[in-house]
């Protein structure tokens, strides 16, 4: 399979000369300014990710995994996936969800159910009381996006920024 990430000019700046995705570039390391992009980056989301998870812990004594696992389930179908699904979407290991799901099921926010096409497969729902439980932290939650990131930003560096975003992940 062909790598088509954007190609880089000489001077190893990438070459924008249209929409379509070109070969890589030839160097083995990021630009300096690159690095700074990367780095910037991975900065405001830490900064911005753990900003939230004091939040929702300190208002409403939920962990932003847990909140995520919550959202996930709440917008699956019946409110239930199946627990690699589970894993997937808020991009944990199995066994990292399979604890956080146990934590969540002491709670009674989640229930485990078995799949019934498939003897060994087991899915996670979200109960009433999970639900109620996310109607509540979203507050704080949605309160803290808008908070340390969308007003932050201009429409139009929110549009690039989805775009952007959108192309990274695939």
């Amino acid at each position: 399979m062909a790598d088509t990430r954007p190609v880089a000019t000489p001077d190893g700046r990438p070459d924008d000369e249209g929409p379509e995705e070109r070969p890589a570039p030839r160097r083995a390391v990021p630009t300096p300014d690159e690095l700074a992009s990367w780095r910037a980056f991975l900065r405001a989301h830490a900064t911005i990710t753990r900003t939230l998870e004091s939040e929702l812990v300190a208002e409403q004594r939920l962990s932003l995994a847990s909140y995520d696992v919550l959202v996930q389930l709440a917008e699956a179908p019946d409110r239930r996936l199946r627990m690699t699904e589970l894993a997937d979407a808020v991009l944990l290991s199995r066994s990292g969800v399979t604890r956080l799901v146990d934590r969540l099921e002491r709670a009674g926010l989640v229930k485990r159910l078995r799949v019934e096409s498939d003897g060994r497969g087991v899915a996670a729902r979200l109960t009433d009381a999970g639900l109620d439980r996310l109607r509540t932290a979203s507050r704080t939650h949605l309160l803290g996006v808008l908070r340390h990131f969308a007003v932050r930003l201009e429409p139009d560096d929110l549009a690039t920024l989805e775009r952007i975003s959108r192309r990274l992940a695939g």
